[in-house]
């Protein structure tokens, strides 16, 4: 690990709070979301350059990416800056784009998930700067990325796979209440359709209802939702799977459905993969509809809408699980960086969720973390909000850990 202060770096972090609270502020009140960050990136991008950092550029997709050191080798802090939306608006009794500050808290959509990684990411850029930073080994990336909301880690399946920008190591800084993350379960979203037979109303016998049908293979799910077993370590907890739309259609209103629909949300644990959640879901329909394979399919969306640029990157709705032992090098070093800087011992968990994480850890097993203000119970909650307490904290670590990386 290179000479470094680090109490010297929580000073200047702590020192920072009003800073980097104007900084939240300041993002909170540009709206953002998914395909629609044009405005957001460019204050972003403003913000870096203000600060002073060595290269900031936006790729054809929309990402922003600022640098900071020289070496060939990519530590990447990552915080992706769409946010949902607002929902039912009289459930906020405050602005969702103010920005508010008061009481020790920010208020606002994406307080938490998560534009306070992303302020604390640029407090944490300032620090480095004013410390001096330099490597031969290592370069430090701040990606501030798109559409997260919408299709999690497609900004960096793009990344990897358009730009070849590839990391060496990654950090996430969605919500963890200042915990350090080492996993969370996948995901898949997965389109059921089923073909009935329809007839006059007045005569169902004669046909074959896609609604009774579509009933059954629903009961099924949740039986088989209950079935589901937990990983072997029982840290990322049980894989899960549930309904979330259904839908029924025929010739008319007097007529026996001979359409039906079926969308699912299905969580990932260790082991289980895109191929046995399907063959899973297939044995549903099999045992619940009764019906051949010639009447029913099978289908994993795939996402494709452009970016606010106009590029069109497309993903199948597939997220894979992924998660790194707790005595892994990369968590091991985390876990020090922590224990120095703030002279407490850190704790490890996992994420509910799913994150940008997915692609990066999940797709291509890059050594990845997680640390980030604010919790994961305010996304997507109206009156979202952070405390402001939680922001220099998770800056000062994202400049600690640039030092401490030297050696890795």
């Amino acid at each position: 690990m290179k000479d470094v202060n680090f109490s010297e770096i929580y000073k200047k972090a702590k020192n920072y709070e009003d800073l980097v609270s104007s900084y939240l502020s300041r993002i909170i009140k540009t709206p953002a979301m998914s395909n629609n960050e044009k405005d957001r990136i460019m204050l972003l991008k403003s913000m870096c350059e203000q600060i002073g950092f060595d290269e900031v550029k936006i790729d054809g997709l929309g990402n922003l990416l600022a640098r900071i050191g020289n070496g060939p080798k990519k530590l990447v802090i990552d915080a992706h800056i769409d946010t949902v939306g607002v929902g039912d608006q009289k459930a906020w009794t405050k602005d969702p784009f103010s920005g508010e500050i008061k009481d020790g808290y920010i208020y606002g959509r994406g307080a938490s998930d998560q534009l306070g990684g992303a302020a604390s990411m640029l407090l944490a850029g300032k620090i480095l700067k004013e410390m001096g930073y330099k490597s031969d080994k290592w370069s430090i990336w701040f990606s501030f990325t798109i559409i997260e909301e919408d299709c999690d880690g497609l900004c960096w399946k793009y990344l990897i796979e358009s730009e070849k920008f590839m990391p060496d190591l990654f950090i996430s800084t969605e919500p963890t209440g200042l915990k350090i993350y080492r996993g969370h379960r996948g995901r898949m979203e997965i389109e059921i359709n089923l073909k009935g037979l329809s007839c006059h109303g007045s005569a169902p016998e004669r046909g074959v209802s896609a609604a009774y049908m579509a009933s059954r293979v629903a009961l099924g799910i949740e039986k088989l939702n209950k079935e589901l077993k937990p990983d072997k370590e029982k840290f990322l907890g049980k894989g899960t799977v549930t309904v979330s739309m259904m839908k029924v259609s025929g010739p008319s209103q007097c007529a026996v459905p001979d359409i039906g629909y079926l969308y699912l949300d299905r969580r990932l644990t260790t082991g289980e993969t895109k191929e046995l959640a399907i063959e899973q879901i297939e044995k549903v329909i099999k045992k619940y509809a009764g019906i051949n394979q010639s009447e029913y399919n099978i289908n994993v969306p795939t996402y494709s809408k452009p970016s606010w640029t106009g590029k069109l990157f497309e993903q199948e709705l597939y997220f894979p699980t992924w998660k790194f032992d707790e005595t892994h090098p990369f968590v091991s070093l985390a876990k020090k960086t922590y224990q120095e800087l703030f002279e407490a011992k850190a704790v490890v968990d996992k994420w509910t969720f799913s994150t940008n994480a997915t692609c990066v850890a999940g797709r291509y097993n890059i050594p990845s973390i997680g640390f980030g203000p604010g919790l994961e119970k305010e996304a997507h909650a109206p009156n979202e909000k952070i405390a402001i307490s939680d922001l220099p904290v998770a800056a000062a670590f994202y400049a600690a850990i640039a030092f401490s990386v030297e050696d890795f």
